[in-house]
């Protein structure tokens, strides 16, 4: 594949979801799959319209048929099918959970059926580098399933639960996307190519719409088949890394595995369910710390883009040096946590006004937000 295609797809599947975007606006607003405002969510615009991961669904998937019916590019459908298939799996029960409210145990079981069809269509955890002989081995069925399932669930589910803010989920997601797409290329995997851009390009298409102050939410439909689309991506660009291999797609992941992983261990601490919602995501504590919506997105935009820049310079590290990198970065990483008071139970003060809500002036001279 060469720029000039690569470029062409992602125009392709950007110009489709922005075109589709009003549409399923419209649509959400028809069948009645609509936010409603609830303790645990920041925003508190009534009636604002889902299924944005239809539009973005429609971009991806348009950017891949555009790469598999040109002609003398690389054979990607074999493969890709098990992306598409997946994907379709997850925006079925996003859209089902987007009206009619599932279960979440019933949403897991989804998930799972969809890291099967993408397992069985090749994007696993088959490979294993060694870190001190450089060797590669082939990692027995035993321990390729159960992990592979565990790590597309896992992202799946890390986009799903960093969907807090306008914009967030999908902006974390183009930059996230770009970075895999570009360790792929690296790796000449193109079939993680052709995906990674088919999604950034969609992505990209539809972020306008969602961005603060959104028009439109992704929903479970897209956050759900965003982090699905991560999950195999990463599975692909780990392959050819030169140095303790998935390092470097957990590295470009780091902010919703994170987020994830502290709200596990949050809600483990304090005695609650793991599925147990909360106000203390990094997104919740950023609000206050930045003060709106769109600078708190805008810094985790930011982060997310240094350890993406971090991911791609570590592909390409070797050796001894690696470790020293890892161990720096680690340090690094747990440092910038506790200035955002991660570890804490403490819930935040009062978080920043949703970007929706009009400012009306009362009598007695003083601000109120209006849904």
């Amino acid at each position: 594949m060469n720029e000039l295609r690569a470029i062409t797809i992602v125009v392709f599947a950007a110009a489709i979801a922005a075109l589709a975007t009003p549409v399923v606006m419209r649509l959400a607003l028809a069948v009645g799959a609509v936010d409603r405002p609830n303790d645990r969510k920041v925003s508190r615009r009534d009636r604002m319209p889902l299924l944005g991961g239809l539009a973005v669904g429609a971009g991806c998937g348009a950017g891949i048929l555009l790469a598999t019916l040109w002609a003398g590019g690389p054979s990607i459908w074999p493969k890709a099918w098990g992306f598409v298939l997946g994907g379709a799996v997850l925006v079925t029960v996003g859209f089902l959970d987007d009206r009619f409210t599932l279960r979440a145990n019933v949403k897991l079981l989804f998930q799972i059926l969809a890291a099967v069809i993408a397992i069985q269509a090749g994007f696993r955890v088959d490979l294993f580098s060694d870190p001190l002989s450089v060797q590669t081995h082939v990692v027995p069925l035993w321990i390729m399933l159960p992990v592979s399932v565990l790590w597309i669930v896992g992202v799946t589910n890390a986009m799903n639960l960093i969907d807090g803010l306008d914009g967030l989920s999908s902006g974390l997601g183009a930059i996230i996307a770009a970075t895999l797409t570009i360790i792929c290329w690296q790796a000449e995997q193109w079939v993680g190519v052709t995906i990674g851009l088919a999604l950034f390009g969609a992505l990209a298409g539809y972020l306008p719409f969602n961005f603060p102050p959104a028009r439109i939410f992704l929903g479970d439909t897209g956050s759900l088949l965003i982090g699905f689309g991560l999950s195999v991506l990463a599975l692909e660009g780990y392959r050819k890394a030169a140095f303790l291999a998935f390092i470097v797609p957990m590295l470009a992941l780091a902010i919703p595995l994170l987020d994830t992983l502290l709200s596990i261990a949050r809600r483990i601490r304090s005695g609650r369910g793991v599925f147990s919602p909360d106000k203390l995501h990094m997104h919740h504590r950023l609000l206050v710390r930045e003060g709106s919506h769109k600078n708190a997105v805008l810094m985790l935009y930011f982060l997310t883009s240094c350890f993406c820049m971090i991911a791609i310079s570590f592909a390409q590290i070797d050796g001894w040096l690696a470790f020293v990198y890892l161990v720096a970065v680690v340090a690094v990483t747990f440092r910038l946590l506790r200035n955002l008071d991660a570890f804490s139970l403490d819930v935040p003060d009062r978080p920043a006004r949703d970007p929706g809500e009009r400012i009306e002036s009362r009598a007695d001279g003083k601000d109120e937000g209006k849904s």
